[in-house]
């Protein structure tokens, strides 16, 4: 152990990149399911380790993995963050029923599109005809993302209030829709 970190304190953290750099790609792609998204994460590995002060690091090789995972993580957050503020932009902008729309997928056939945008249609008119309480409860939970308990206190009702609403509309969603 004492002679790898007095190698890596010698050779540098960017020579050990440099002798793992396809292993790295391969954990990469592995994570990332996608050869251009790996290598888009190695460069921004590669930055973090060139811009180091590399000094006695017990395990390189792991330290390296888990700087690649790190990296790995950073996008998916960022990736997370950036479509939140998207779809708050959108549902701003366009309102609730933007965010039903977004649900089809571009690059569905024709045919494909018009069973969903039926079965949209379908779910909305359903949703619509949810009794107040259910309805409400169920927009905020599905559509605002609140859990049971948040939506207990913005409404000034029990948990078991808004669990049994959320029974009563997803029975009624169910009873509709499979018909």
């Amino acid at each position: 152990m004492v002679c790898l970190a007095a190698r890596v304190a010698n050779d540098g953290l960017l020579a050990i990149y440099e002798r793992r750099r396809s292993d790295l790609r391969r954990f990469l792609v592995a994570r990332s399911g996608s050869d251009a998204d790996a290598d888009d994460l190695m460069n921004e590995l590669w930055i973090k380790v060139s811009g180091m002060d590399s000094g006695p690091i017990g395990n390189p090789d792991a330290y390296l993995f888990r700087m690649a995972n790190n990296v790995v993580l950073d996008r998916i957050r960022e990736t997370r963050r950036r479509e939140r503020r998207e779809r708050d932009w959108s549902a701003e902008r366009h309102g609730q029923d933007a965010l039903v729309s977004e649900a089809v997928d571009r690059s569905l056939s024709a045919e494909q599109a018009l069973i969903v945008n039926d079965e949209i249609e379908r779910l909305r008119d359903a949703v619509g005809q949810l009794p107040p309480g259910a309805g409400r409860v169920l927009r905020m939970h599905k559509l605002e993302g609140l859990g049971h308990g948040e939506i207990a206190a913005k409404l000034g009702i029990s948990k078991s209030a808004v669990e049994k609403h959320m029974a009563v509309a997803m029975a009624h969603l169910r009873r509709i829709l499979l018909d």
